[in-house]
């Protein structure tokens, strides 16, 4: 790319991204509206790109993805780039809970837990398209009682929607025949300065919240509420990522830098939750939800 012509879009092939999963399907649909042009498979659901314009007016893709489906089917450490995480995203503690009386025990692959949904989560199953425009897709999937060792059939519904504001929507809607658990969220790693572009730890974070939730040596929640004042999980300002990444802390060592989850102070409420913001590109990304937590 010549200096005198801003870097473009360049779509993958939709090609690259059929194949048949357990019977069923799989392709690439691309939504646009406003500046951006998002590239989706309905394999877990999957942002494959997310494309932009920095402060130059170059187009970047902000989000790791692959290109092509057989990497995301054969590459099972990196599972989760871009999908749609479920039934229960996060850690439950050796992957055990009790429901009306019931214990019910869960896959424990990822050092003695259960993550995000077990071995066969949402990123893992082809989900029905039930309609595509051009800036909107409407997934579903029915998980059936029992899968994973989960009670109840879970019907999930969910919306991906590009706004000509920019935004981009994720939506929700999940009903069970029977007493369950469902913790649904989405899981793209972002680089606010283009995939591949270097670290991402001069990005500044903010983050709306006093607290975080301290995790054992498992990354499972202990109950308690750590103020972040005084902590390098202070993000109430922003603050380069980098600054606390490698500090002398202790819940900084247990995740090995970042990976807990921020309790939200929204009340309940659609508010701000969150932004990132790369200097260098000048694209800034801020994230809003009604949900009481942030895993970062």
């Amino acid at each position: 790319t010549s200096c005198n012509q801003p870097k473009q879009v360049v779509l993958l092939d939709q090609s690259a991204f059929e194949a048949t999963v357990d019977g069923k399907q799989t392709s690439l649909y691309t939504l646009t509206a406003g500046d951006i042009t998002m590239q989706v498979t309905n394999f877990g659901a999957r942002v494959v790109t997310l494309w932009t314009p920095d402060k130059a007016g170059n187009m970047e893709d902000i989000v790791l993805g692959y290109n092509n489906i057989d990497t995301y089917l054969n590459n099972p450490g990196e599972r989760f780039l871009g999908a749609c995480v479920g039934r229960y995203a996060n850690r439950i503690a050796a992957g055990k809970f009790t429901l009306d009386g019931k214990e019910y025990q869960l896959s424990t692959y990822n050092n003695g837990q259960c993550l995000h949904g077990g071995d066969k989560g949402f990123d893992m199953v082809v989900w029905d398209v039930v309609s595509a425009t051009e800036n909107e897709i409407v997934f579903h999937y029915l998980s059936p009682d029992g899968e994973e060792n989960f009670p109840g059939n879970l019907d999930v519904t969910m919306t991906y929607t590009l706004t000509p504001e920019n935004e981009f929507k994720v939506t929700y809607l999940a009903t069970t025949d029977a007493p369950t658990v469902c913790n649904i969220s989405h899981h793209s790693f972002f680089n606010l300065k283009g995939e591949g572009n270097g670290t991402i730890l001069d990005h500044e974070l903010t983050i709306n919240a006093d607290h975080i939730t301290r995790t054992s040596q498992n990354l499972i929640p202990t109950g308690e509420l750590m103020a972040v004042k005084g902590t390098p999980f202070d993000f109430r300002k922003p603050r380069v990522i980098a600054d606390g990444i490698n500090a002398d802390d202790e819940q900084i060592k247990i995740g090995k830098g970042y990976d807990h989850n921020w309790v939200l102070a929204n009340e309940g409420e659609f508010k701000k939750a969150a932004e990132l913001k790369s200097c260098e590109s000048g694209i800034a990304m801020e994230i809003f939800t009604d949900l009481p937590g942030i895993q970062v």
